[in-house]
């Protein structure tokens, strides 16, 4: 579906809300542009402290838009501060359910009064900021939430309160970390095999029964079920027991991924192309020295990025022995196009933290992982990375540089990697396949999305 013709003012609005992080920012982008392209207004709304740090990455003019393609913002209600680096989560969280509810009320009310933009017909909201149903419900606009992880993550989240109720969580004293007790299995969820409570979301690793952020989940999801939609970044053919098990507990669930292949459906031409989402500048320089090595062939041949942000203090800066030493065989970096970098024929493998958007990168790049998972659902991603889908392998215990190099040399050398480089590629395949029209299930769903429920008057 095509609606270019619709006139400006005659155009469905709908204003979209990422949580304030990467990981949550770029996805919702990529989204918004499918729906810009598919006939939308689109109202893009970033935090303030955000919006200062994409200008800053990105130039004084990147945020201009488009006439039917705008950004605005509120504010967060932290303290304001310059620094250039994610924000803490849990006092993210905090000020988001304090404070961000208001503004974004009276950031509605402004859109629904400009003379030369159509009135907002529904939002789009990150399923971590669902305070925006209530100024949906206040408008009679649907509202979906799109939930920027993988199913299995958002399965685990729903399942918190069941987790509490059967006495799992939370933990009775800190010493059920490390006494084995985590490795109990659940055996209930819908859709997995052989999950154990390790695998569960890192927010359940608390001893307090009023830890803020198993809070935050709580509602989170149980206000999620007043969405009219929830949409995923995801595939069926990837995690369709999940999803099967997912449309049982929630409202219609869309799977519509991956986003960054849908986005192929938009001409290369077309003005979209040059909004951008990192809130860090991109080093493209990576790609041309990529361009110099043989297929395959990158992680023994190292490319290293190091966010700015990712280790404080002076110890965080890479010696200069090291960088003399590696000269020759690694290039580091602050930031780079990931998605492309992925997708280069010299990347071998992926060294990552099983973040979703990297996880759906590397797949769909036929890039085999491993796998070293740190905080929220990226556990349970790094578990059917490696467990379900046999593209990754688990960087576990204690953590010596003999025991990487053993999985590097397996997974580059090794019958095991070359098992899970095939596999990545049988994947790759399928993500295609799964965003290619006019079959293709994501793409399918992308459109009974918006005609079903963004288009349609709220039930």
């Amino acid at each position: 579906m095509r609606m270019g013709s619709i006139g400006l003012t005659k155009k469905p609005h709908a204003v979209c809300i990422p949580y304030p992080a990467q990981g949550h920012i770029t996805p919702m982008l990529q989204l918004t542009k499918l729906l810009h392209y598919k006939g939308f207004h689109i109202t893009f709304v970033n935090t303030e402290f955000n919006h200062r740090r994409l200008l800053k990455s990105r130039g004084p003019n990147s945020l201009d838009g488009l006439p039917s393609f705008r950004f605005d913002t509120i504010p967060d209600g932290l303290p304001p501060t310059d620094t250039n680096a994610t924000q803490d989560v849990t006092a993210l969280c905090v000020s988001i359910r304090k404070n961000c509810l208001a503004p974004f009320r009276d950031l509605l009310s402004k859109l629904n009064s400009l003379p030369d933009s159509p009135p907002v017909t529904c939002v789009v909201s990150d399923g971590g900021m669902t305070f925006t149903l209530d100024a949906a419900q206040e408008l009679g606009i649907p509202e979906v939430i799109f939930q920027t992880l993988s199913a299995c993550g958002l399965m685990c989240y729903v399942q918190c309160r069941p987790l509490i109720e059967k006495g799992l969580i939370p933990l009775k004293d800190a010493s059920y970390m490390t006494n084995g007790y985590l490795d109990t299995e659940i055996d209930w969820i819908p859709g997995m095999r052989g999950i154990r409570l390790r695998d569960i979301p890192s927010f359940i690793r608390t001893t307090d029964p009023n830890d803020f952020m198993l809070d935050f989940i709580l509602v989170e999801m149980a206000r999620a079920k007043r969405a009219s939609a929830i949409i995923l970044n995801t595939f069926d053919a990837l995690e369709h027991e999940v999803l099967d098990g997912l449309s049982t507990l929630l409202p219609p669930v869309y799977s519509v991924g991956p986003l960054h292949l849908q986005l192929n459906q938009i001409p290369a031409d077309n003005e979209l192309k040059s909004i951008g989402s990192n809130l860090w500048t991109e080093e493209p320089e990576c790609l041309e020295w990529l361009d110099s090595k043989e297929p395959n062939s990158v992680q023994p041949t190292f490319f290293w990025v190091i966010r700015p942000d990712l280790v404080g203090g002076e110890a965080a800066v890479v010696p200069s022995e090291f960088m003399q030493e590696t000269k020759e065989r690694g290039l580091l970096a602050s930031w780079c196009p990931q998605e492309q970098v992925l997708s280069h024929p010299a990347i071998g493998g992926f060294l990552t933290h099983s973040g979703w958007n990297s996880t759906l990168e590397s797949l769909c790049g036929g890039v085999p992982m491993i796998c070293w998972p740190f905080f929220a659902e990226q556990q349970i991603n790094c578990r059917f990375c490696c467990k379900e889908w046999g593209i990754g392998m688990e960087i576990e215990g204690d953590v010596k540089r003999n025991y990487v190099e053993g999985l590097v040399r397996k997974l580059m050398e090794g019958e095991e990697g070359k098992e899970m480089r095939k596999k990545a590629l049988e994947w790759k395949k399928l993500a295609k396949e799964a965003t290619t029209g006019p079959n293709g299930l994501s793409f399918v769903g992308l459109d009974k999305l918006v005609n079903q429920m963004l288009l349609s008057p709220r039930n």
